[in-house]
Order: structure tokens, then sequence, then C-alpha cells
């Protein structure tokens, strides 16, 4: 049976639209843009639903967020809560907090909102971190994307910020230790730190004006922010167009996939369904931020085991393991062991992942464009730079909570303090040398697979009684994703010289350079060249059996029977 299409425009809503449509394009010339970029073509891989978990999940913030400030109020006014929930009636707290547990337990599905609200921050930033990680590991941010990386700093660390000031306004005695360490954070700072606490906090520790200024900040000044940069993220992305992994058909000039309507319109809808629908299983099963297990804040207690969200760790961690260093200069005192780990830690973080882009791309001169992504084996120094980052953020994490760790395993919590000070130095020195080792080794792997094929699991037996597995060419496509990279340019010393026997100009500068990539192409091994794959081929193909011809050479097997000449 035959089937008839009737186009959008001759059917009944198409005839009626036709008007409205046709007169805002006559004005805003919508029809040219849209056709354009809904044809845009956008490639496929599983690596890159990460950024759209980042995106849907702040869609989810947004959403619960919006029903959340229906109920709250930002106030540290006191008052004598008088709700549903028995263990607190009677008792004096903020507005803020008593606003809180009204939402959780006065309110139809309040409850499941905050935790909604709870969950999907944390799978924001930690969606924002695997897709940063991504972008680092296969180069995805060099020329001409270093902007867009830059917005992404900018987006994990509002991120972060967002996350901090949203935990800390239900004002319970968990999230006041945290305001209480950002505090100390704040006052370290040399000379104006006490001026920058009667600024944020309207008066002395605790004021009366810190949670309605985070509430202004978390409601409207970062989700603005967030908006923004995410607005223009996504812009120069379908500016730069979407990277790509190499393969058949893929180059640094095409991009390989499905445009933009409808397939990649109902694949990204749906995905939010996805999102949002995990979102609210975690929500509904799993709790998180049970604020009336800690009552409201005092500033004269301190949450025993109190632990920040999971991405606040690694500034708790350091914190935690900095030695007591402080000095007195003229007068005024530098508390080096709050200022140093709590606002230097997280300056170091950002700072290295801002320039890292740029510093790569001086040490290595190159100044092309990079549509097709490298794979993390193929820039064995890149990506030990890399897991050496995480070990450094790990061990960080993970001495935030050594006072739950020694409660839990029976150990001396001065002794894991000790461990972890020397694990922070000595760890990402140790992920570094092993990770490169491990990348040099990968591609040494596919330098072999490329020449000697792969192995066919057909064994043989030679005349003489030896047995050998037959290997055959990969195919054309395997070899192309193998070699779809750079060679190694050739590492030359810097000129002390110029033409005329002068000294030449920075030559200090030249010679850091050259160490500087001297070390960072240390040890890489090259692809093969075209010579060396059609030779090997060739050698592939000459035979009936094993690859190598056993000729007057020959000299036996092995204990395993394998020719000895291999």
């Amino acid at each position: 049976m035959s089937e008839t299409y009737t186009n959008v425009e001759d059917t009944p809503v198409g005839k009626k639209a036709a008007g409205p449509v046709g007169w805002l394009d006559e004005r805003l010339g919508l029809a040219g843009a849209a056709k354009k970029n809904l044809r845009k073509i956008f490639p496929e891989h599983w690596s890159f639903m990460l950024g759209e978990i980042a995106l849907w999940s702040f869609v989810v913030l947004l959403l619960s967020g919006v029903f959340l400030t229906f109920w709250f109020q930002p106030s540290m006014a006191q008052t004598v809560y008088d709700g549903a929930y028995g263990p607190m009636k009677g008792l004096e707290m903020s507005q803020a907090y008593a606003s809180t547990l009204h939402i959780s337990f006065d309110i139809r599905g309040g409850l499941l909102m905050r935790q909604i609200h709870h969950w999907a921050a944390a799978l924001f930033i930690a969606a924002m971190m695997a897709h940063m990680l991504r972008v680092f590991f296969t180069g995805a941010y060099r020329k001409p994307r270093e902007l867009n990386w830059l917005i992404g700093i900018g987006l994990l660390a509002l991120g972060i910020l967002s996350g901090f000031s949203g935990y800390s306004l239900p004002d319970d005695l968990l999230s006041g230790t945290g305001l209480r360490i950002a505090h100390g954070m704040i006052r370290s700072i040399p000379i104006v730190g006490s001026y920058v606490e009667f600024f944020l906090f309207g008066g002395e520790y605790p004021g009366e004006e810190i949670i309605p200024r985070l509430y202004m900040v978390h409601i409207l000044l970062l989700p603005a922010l967030l908006l923004a940069l995410i607005a223009a993220h996504m812009l120069l992305l379908v500016y730069h167009k979407h990277t790509q992994w190499p393969g058949s058909g893929r180059t640094e000039e095409n991009v390989v996939g499905y445009p933009m309507f409808p397939v990649y319109a109902a694949k990204a809808g749906g995905f939010f369904f996805v999102v949002f629908g995990f979102t609210a299983l975690l929500g509904a099963l799993l709790q998180i931020n049970a604020v009336w297990v800690y009552g409201p804040y005092n500033p004269s207690e301190v949450t025993a085991g109190s632990q920040p969200d999971w991405y606040m760790g690694f500034a708790e961690g350091l914190l935690r393991i900095m030695p007591a260093w402080e000095s007195t200069i003229l007068g005024w005192t530098f508390s080096w062991n709050v200022m140093i780990p709590g606002l230097g830690g997280m300056g170091f973080l950002f700072t290295t992942l801002a320039l890292w882009p740029f510093i790569e791309r001086w040490i290595t001169g190159d100044e092309r464009e990079h549509h097709l992504l490298e794979r993390p084996r193929n820039a064995p120094t890149r990506t030990a730079f890399g897991v050496a980052g995480i070990t450094w953020f790990g061990v960080a994490w993970a001495a935030g909570g050594n006072d739950i760790i020694a409660l839990r395993f029976q150990l001396d919590v001065m002794a894991l303090v000790r461990f972890f000070q020397v694990a922070i130095i000595v760890g990402p020195i140790i992920a570094f040398i092993v990770t490169r080792r491990i990348c040099i080794g990968l591609q040494r792997q596919d330098s072999d697979r490329i020449l000697h094929g792969y192995e066919t699991g057909i064994l043989e037996r030679t005349p003489d009684g030896g047995y050998s597995e037959r290997h055959a060419p990969l195919p054309e496509a395997s070899q192309y994703a193998l070699t779809a990279h750079d060679r190694l340019p050739a590492l030359q010393a810097p000129a002390e010289t110029d033409e005329n026997g002068v000294a030449a100009p920075a030559t200090r500068r030249a010679k850091l350079r050259a160490k500087a990539r001297e070390f960072y192409y240390h040890g890489a091994v090259d692809k093969p060249t075209a010579a060396d794959v059609a030779h090997a081929e060739e050698h592939l193909g000459d035979h009936e059996g094993h690859p190598i011809e056993l000729g007057e050479d020959f000299q036996g097997v092995s204990e395993t029977g394998i020719p000895k000449s291999h």
C-alpha cells in the first residue's frame, strides 16, 4: 500500500500558521538562519552526552528551584518552631531554618523537590567535571576552542559557588559549619580580610545579613551568569562546529553525524527526560541533606563528623592537612595555614586549568586548528598531567574525611594526616610516571598492530614441527583510526647565534622552551610511516601461512614453539 505525504504548509495547521510565521520572517529574517542551524550536523558518541547531562541537570535545578522559592524565607530573624516535625516543636531557630522544615514536612511534595534540587546540583557539578575531563584528555580545548575552555572553567567555578551558597541557605548546624569555614578563609586574606568579612556578613560573624545576601546571589546573580555562559558556550560550539573522533570519512574539514532537527533534537529531548527521571528517582529513594538531623545553627557549636558536599571536599581536605603555619609581620597576623589551602588551593586549581591550553600551545608551537579529537594515549604527557591532577584532587578529597576514616577503620587520625601530607605530594608524581609509561606502552601496541596485523587465532605448523599463529592485516578503517594523529615533531636545540654570529635574542627563553618540548615528547612513540605500512601489508600478503617467511636464517623454535627469528 502506497503512502502519501503532505507538506507542512499544505496542512490545516500549516495554512493557519503561514500568516504569522511569514509576518515574523519578513521582519526578523528567521527562515534562513533557522534552516541553516536546524540542519547543523552533530557527531555522535557516548562521551558527548556528559555535557548534555550537565545542561539538563541545570534545567532541573531551575525548575525545582522555582518551586522552593515559593515557601523559603531567607531571613535570620528568630522564631519559635510550631510545625509538623515533633522533635523541633518549641525550639527557637531562624526563619530560614523553620521554612526549610516547613517545606520538608508540611508542603505536599516539598521534601521530594528539596532532594531533587540537591541531587541535581551534585549531578550538575559532577557532569561538568566529567565533561571537562573528556575535553582535556582528548585535546578538544585546542585552537580554536581555547575561549570555550575558559568559559567551561568559569561555569565550573560558578557551579561550585552556586552549590555552596545553596546548601548554606537552610541555616542548619551543618551548613553553618560550612559558613564558619568560609568565614575563616575570608578572614585569612592579609590586611583586608576583616573588612571583607564585615562587608559580606553585615557585621561581625555570623551577623544577620549573610542568608538574605546568599539567597539573592543564589537565585539571581549566579543563575544569570550561568545562563549567560551556557548560552555563550553553546553559540561557540555551533560556530566552531563540534569536535569528532577520528574515523572513516572524518577529517579536520567536515563533521560526520546527524542534523540538529529532527534527529538530534529528538535525542536531546528524550535525554532530558532520562536525566530528569534519574534525578527524581534519586530524590525519591536516597536521602540527602536531612537538615532536621542537625538542628538550627548555633555559632558556639560544631557538627561532629561534619562533611561538605562532595565537590567542596578537596578544599576541606587541604585545610585539614596543612601544617599550622602562622606569622606576625608589622603587627599583622598572617594565617598561612588557612589562606594557602583555602584560597590558594582553589586558586591554584582553576588557574592551572585556565592556563593549560596556552602553556601546551607554547610548548608544542602548534598554531593549527584542530577539529579531530586525540586519543589520550597519543598525548602521554598531557594524559599523565591529567591523571596526576585527578590524584591530587582525590587525595585532598579523601583527606576531607580523615576523621570519618579514622573512626570507621579504628586508625590514628594524626597518622592519617601525616599520610595525606605525604600522599598529596608523592601520589601525583607516581601517577604521572605510571600513566605516561602506560600511554607509551599503548602507543607501541598500536604500532605493532598496524605493522604486524591482528592475531587470527589460526595456528599453523611449520615443516620442522614448530607452531605459529597466522596474522592478518588490520582493516583500513582500523588503521586509519589508529594513525589519525600528528607525527612527532623533530626536536632541535635553539640556535646560540644568528646568521651574523651575534648572540641570538631570547636565548634563555628558547632553551627553556626546547627543554619543555623535550620533556613533553619524551618517550613518545611515533606512528609508522606510509612506507612502513605499505611494507608491512606486502609482507603480510605474500604468504599462505605465517607472515614471516622462514629462510636460511631460521634458527629453530623457542620452548613455546615460536621461531627464534621472532
